[in-house]
Order: structure tokens, then sequence, then C-alpha cells
């Protein structure tokens, strides 16, 4: 099975949910309410409807841990010093006695409308890729605006569906267009980016992973690379240490993340719309 087709998880797989209390721009992020329930437990029903044969939040906070236990959520409390998200799930591996080949599929505390599908499709990554540590998703940008936002970030795969590079600037390159007619043009998102690359689209990274167990475990004491402290993405270390990462190329972006307050308003009434 190709990256691009992978719809479903060909192997038993537990998802972990990262959680933790503090957020410089949205504090207790993990129990704001969105309709009624917390959102670290809208995450992890939404992850139930995937095929994980477990989901697991791990948390930092005892708070949290009483949230979902209240909801009916398993949970497991973790150190509270991690510096990274990978570091507290390798933690709940070790606590969970996942090791070797057992699939781990990390979805972050703060996505409420994580589509089961996609998590299904980016446990299915690595069963069918023994070439590859980890595996993501990813889906195309057609305007310039995301193309060029350094908060969005792009990765371009190899020939074989397999993560090249990540990166917070516009990759691939438009050379010839910008500055342009047309490059102003894209920016009214009048036209496709396509048409500059000579159909080969960019793609957004979608941040969800999956992970054979024993590299997650043994993650956290890989040396960080240059490129991850340059460009602060996390996966470029597995990259820098001949890791590869198989992709998932979805038809269409998530539902949105929570970061911040308006985030949270947006996600709010989105929940509501659908009630």
């Amino acid at each position: 099975m190709s990256a691009t087709g992978a719809t479903a998880a060909a192997s038993p797989f537990t998802v972990l949910i990262p959680a933790r209390m503090a957020s410089s721009r949205l504090p207790d992020k993990p129990l704001a309410d969105i309709a009624g329930r917390p959102m670290v437990v809208r995450v992890a029903q939404r992850a139930m409807q995937s095929h994980a044969t477990r989901v697991v939040v791990a948390a930092d906070d005892a708070r949290i841990l009483r949230a979902c236990e209240a909801h009916g959520v398993q949970a497991i409390l973790t150190r509270t010093d991690h510096a990274s998200g990978s570091d507290r799930l390798a933690e709940a591996c070790v606590a969970l006695g996942l090791d070797g080949d057992d699939i781990v599929v990390n979805v972050q505390g703060d996505e409420p409308l994580m589509d089961p599908v996609l998590i299904d499709a980016v446990a299915a990554l690595l069963p069918a890729r023994p070439d590859a540590s980890m595996g993501t998703a990813a889906h195309a940008i057609d305007s310039l605006a995301d193309y060029t936002n350094p908060n969005v970030v792009k990765v371009v795969l190899d020939a074989r569906g397999l993560a090249h590079y990540f990166s917070r600037a516009p990759i691939p390159f438009a050379r010839d267009h910008a500055g342009t007619a047309w490059w102003q043009g894209a920016a009214q998102a009048a036209s496709p980016l396509m048409g500059a690359l000579a159909g080969f689209a960019p793609l957004r990274h979608v941040g969800i992973y999956s992970y054979r167990a024993g590299f997650l475990r043994a993650f956290p004491a890989l040396a960080p690379a240059p490129t991850e402290a340059v460009e602060a993405l996390e996966q470029l270390r597995a990259l820098w240490h001949g890791h590869r990462i198989a992709v998932h190329l979805a038809a269409a972006a998530p539902g949105p993340g929570v970061d911040t307050p308006q985030d949270l308003e947006r996600v709010r009434a989105l929940f509501g719309e659908s009630s």
C-alpha cells in the first residue's frame, strides 16, 4: 500500500494524546470547555471513533486526569519537566509497556476536530512501510498566504512518498514567479500554486504522527539536529539521523486546532453548529 493510498490501519495501534497545562496563549488549555466537555476529552472522544485499540491521555497535571476519568477516558500522569510532547509520549510508552513494533499515533491535545479517518490512515503507514520509523500527513496548499506563512509548516516528498524535508519557508520555491504578476494574483487566491510549480502542489504538513514504539522510546536520546534548532521543527531530528518518515496525502485539511482564545471560540462555534 502506498502512502497516498492508506485509508485504514492494517495493525493494532494505540493513540496517545499529550496534554500539559502550561500554555502562554491559552492557560489551562486542556480543560477549556467545548460544548460542556473539556477539550482534552473532546480530543480523546474523536480518537475513540478511529480503529485504535486504546486511547490514552498522557497528562502532566492531576486535574487533567480527573477530568478524563470523569468522562471515561483513560489517562496517565507523566512528568512536568518534559521538553517536548515526544518526550512525554516516550515516558507513556514505558508506562504502558509499548515497545518494538507496537504502533503509536500521536494526536495533539488541542485538536478536538481531528478526523478519525485521518488517524487510521496515519496509523496504517508504518505496517505498509517497513523502511519508515515515523508516519505523518499532509495536504495540498492552494493559496499564497498559506504557502508563505511561517506558521504553516511545509513538506516536500521524495519519489517513494517519504518526507524529503520540512520547513517553515515556502518549499519548493517558485523561483521564476517570485515578485511577478502571477505572484500578486496568487496572493488573492485567484490561481492555484500548482500552475507556478509545473503541477507540483506544495504540501502543508499536518501535525499528527505515527511511530514504532521502540523508535519513540529512543527518540529523546537522539542529539537534536542543527536544522531542528533553526526551523523549530522536532521532526527534522529524525531525518537528520537517517530515519524515514512516511507521509499520507489527505484530500483536505483537518478541522482547526486550538492555540489561542480566538481559535477556541471558532471551535466552540463549530461544535455548536453540529449539535
